[in-house]
């Protein structure tokens, strides 16, 4: 896959889309450190001895930089930053609260932020750095009821088109993914009739995140990647 050695940070590193990754990243060989809000990483990390640091809150600058200062002080360094964590609410404007509006920039934009200011330093001393980033298909044109979630997420594609124009002449490159529905436990409860097939992987987003923090993408950066399964 490319990664064999690659020393990796991933947020949200303990839900299902960021365990994934994490999993995936280990089998081809990269060293990678799981970040994320919870305090405990779930089973099947402890059982893989994947290290692990829980109870972050990545909005807060600081406790982003000390989250990705144990990180790299765990893995000797760092070549990729990959943002996972963020979070999704379905809500009208008229049946909703405004705060939903604060929460939802504030998990899926401001992390990113946080996070990838806190890893820049680091990443200028990889001789290739990487971040990318999840968006959202949904944020090309939000639906009703998902007004502030891709609000958020497009916020995410204008950061990471930005911060990819700020670091050309670094050596690093930023891209997002934007995925559909992915198929996860929780939205195979929330649409029971769904035709689950045509939902895109975590294991399927795990392998396209992964090429782009290889070596084979490094003339990719400021894309925005759909990665819709067949929805």
């Amino acid at each position: 896959m490319g990664v064999d050695g690659k020393r990796i940070a991933i947020t949200g590193g303990f839900g299902t889309l960021g365990a994934s990754v994490v999993q995936v990243a280990r089998a081809a060989g990269a060293h990678v450190v799981a970040i994320d809000r919870a305090d405990a990483a779930p089973q099947a990390l402890k059982d893989a001895g994947v290290h692990a640091v829980g109870g972050v809150d990545l909005s807060d600058a600081d406790g982003a930089r000390k989250a990705i200062d144990a990180a790299v002080q765990a893995l000797g360094g760092l070549d990729a930053l990959v943002n996972i964590a963020g979070a999704f609410r379905w809500e009208t404007l008229a049946g909703g609260s405004v705060d939903t509006w604060d929460l939802l920039y504030r998990i899926n934009v401001r992390t990113a932020v946080c996070a990838s200011k806190a890893a820049l330093p680091h990443l200028r001393q990889s001789k290739a750095g990487r971040i990318v980033n999840i968006g959202a298909n949904a944020a090309s044109k939000a639906a009703a009821g998902m007004g502030a979630y891709a609000a958020s997420k497009a916020g995410v594609m204008r950061l990471t088109e930005a911060l990819a124009e700020e670091l050309k002449d670094a050596n690093i490159t930023v891209n997002a993914i934007l995925p559909s529905i992915i198929d996860t436990p929780p939205n195979r409860a929330d649409m029971p009739k769904a035709d689950f097939d045509k939902w895109v992987k975590p294991e399927q987003l795990a392998d396209v995140i992964l090429f782009l923090v290889s070596d084979r993408a490094s003339a990719i950066t400021g894309a925005l990647l759909p990665v819709t399964g067949r929805v």
